[in-house]
């Protein structure tokens, strides 16, 4: 599928913002199969006094701005053509739950795509007896990998509600996980952590996903939205595939990736530092639309 995909981030500030300095991570990535990033704009309005662009140690591209005199306002916009293409459907070549870890073992190897990265503590992500138990009581040691992420998948999809403002952007994934209830970043959170306690390589995939409206009616403009999904590495012989628990299906030609990491803080699209007092108001709108051949 040909996309073009557009996403405006809007700030205004009561009291003038000084010092600002932002990492923004929203432009989609290239990866060496399966997506490719044909053109890709990221704009800001006021232009940026210092403005660096480069990929992160997950390759992920990312872009660096700082700015001298206080800010009002701050716009972000990006802009991209991409092309997704639609997995292909392949055997389980996964390992046995209970042979994992010797995989993992066996990987020689502490570039970004390692699955050592993925197995411990990150800095969203730490340790949850309750999740642990949670999955501990689903998975058995004979099961392939990728069974047990489906069947992961497929838990918090029955289990869980999803209820925007349920949580926020800092709630913890033991939190959500006793709510019962959250949001898709929650949702990812909480299959990641699960699958780690098992000793199951698992990352956090930042991105969009294209909606289709219902039957008869329009699709509206900026109706989409950034969405959460997880990486799960399947052994040497299948690599990382990718499961979206909010859905409970494989990620495919709907699911735009723009960023790989341990857990949400790798992949925020906006992070930075700022001076200010008094309100501020932030709105967001993204566009999804399939590009006709």
């Amino acid at each position: 599928m040909l996309y073009d995909v557009s996403m405006k981030i809007d700030y205004s500030y009561e009291v003038g913002a000084s010092g600002a300095r932002q990492v923004i991570r929203v432009l989609p990535l290239t990866l060496g199969k399966g997506q490719r990033l044909i053109a890709g704009t990221v704009t800001f309005t006021p232009s940026p006094d210092e403005r660096t662009d480069f990929s992160d140690f997950f390759h992920n591209p990312t872009t660096t701005v700082n700015f001298r005199n206080p800010l009002d306002k701050f716009e972000i916009r990006m802009q991209a053509r991409v092309l997704v293409d639609k997995p292909a459907l392949e055997a389980d070549l996964s390992p046995k739950v209970a042979r994992i870890g010797d995989e993992v073992f066996d990987c020689w190897t502490l570039d970004a795509e390692a699955p050592h990265h993925f197995l411990g503590d990150s800095p969203r992500l730490g340790q949850s007896s309750e999740i642990s138990a949670w999955i501990r009581a689903m998975i058995k040691p004979q099961m392939s990998v990728r069974e047990a992420a489906t069947l992961v998948c497929t838990r918090i999809h029955e289990q869980f509600t999803y209820v925007p403002g349920a949580t926020k952007v800092d709630t913890p994934a033991n939190t959500a996980f006793k709510l019962k209830k959250g949001v898709c970043q929650d949702f990812a959170h909480i299959m990641i952590l699960a699958l780690r306690s098992v000793g199951i390589p698992a990352g956090y995939v930042s991105g969009f996903l294209r909606t289709i409206p219902p039957p008869g009616k329009e699709r509206l403009e900026g109706a989409d939205a950034m969405h959460a999904w997880v990486r799960v590495w399947c052994g040497p012989a299948s690599g990382w595939m990718e499961w979206d628990p909010t859905n409970n299906i494989m990620a495919g030609s709907d699911h735009i990736r723009v960023g790989y990491g341990r857990d949400y803080s790798d992949v925020a699209p906006v992070i930075g530092i700022l001076k200010s007092y008094g309100s501020h108001k932030t709105d967001q709108a993204v566009d999804v639309v399939p590009v006709k051949a």
